[in-house]
């Protein structure tokens, strides 16, 4: 057993070969050829290549979280998830690409925001990683400066749903977004264990 604490390092490899193999309209798909080790044979890996996401769990005063249902064609479901979004803004910081994405899916801003967790929701097959705020003191956005959502985003709905309440529907599997459930179980910690958050000043 290690006595240091457990923490993901970074490894350099050799790649023998990288190339991209198809350009999508919002990420795309890479094929490296490498080796761990010299004595290794050459493999071959495919992964998207993505800008990175955030995604905020959002709570009122009440521990009822944010939720939206918007459907997701890859899996033909509406699904429940929390306000998430990617990082394609160039100069936009996580915090801001969190703090937009909230009042563009929810209508609403929040005046105190940490950082719950850092994710990689599939690393063998994806370089997203994501990273979950905690949002409290909740208000809604003027009407006047509404986002106006189009494509699915213009058929989600919002919801307000005991923290407890989401908790139970993911451990009975009927809430299956990633970010959703390590968002949630993060912030039952956070909010009924007293585990620490981050300040949204550390990296």
């Amino acid at each position: 057993m290690t006595s240091k604490p457990i923490k993901d390092t970074d490894r350099t490899v050799t790649i023998e070969q990288h190339q991209t193999v198809f350009r999508g309209a919002i990420w795309d798909i890479q094929r490296d050829t490498f080796t761990i080790a010299d004595t290794d044979d050459p493999m071959t890996r495919e992964y998207i290549q993505h800008p990175g996401a955030v995604a905020i769990v959002a709570v009122d005063q009440q521990q009822r979280v944010v939720l939206i249902n918007q459907y997701r064609h890859p899996v033909g479901q509406d699904c429940w998830e929390i306000p998430a979004g990617l990082c394609d803004v160039s100069g936009e910081s996580q915090l801001g690409t969190a703090q937009r994405e909230l009042a563009e899916e929810t209508d609403l801003v929040a005046e105190d925001w940490s950082i719950l967790i850092d994710h990689y929701p599939s690393s063998g097959s994806s370089t997203e990683a994501i990273r979950i705020f905690l949002a409290q003191d909740l208000r809604p956005v003027p009407q006047t400066r509404r986002h106006q959502r189009a494509d699915e985003e213009a058929h989600l709905t919002i919801h307000r749903i005991p923290l407890d309440e989401v908790l139970e529907a993911i451990l009975d599997g009927r809430v299956r977004n990633s970010n959703a459930v390590a968002g949630v179980m993060a912030t039952h910690l956070v909010l009924n264990s007293g585990h620490q958050q981050r300040s949204t000043e550390l990296s």
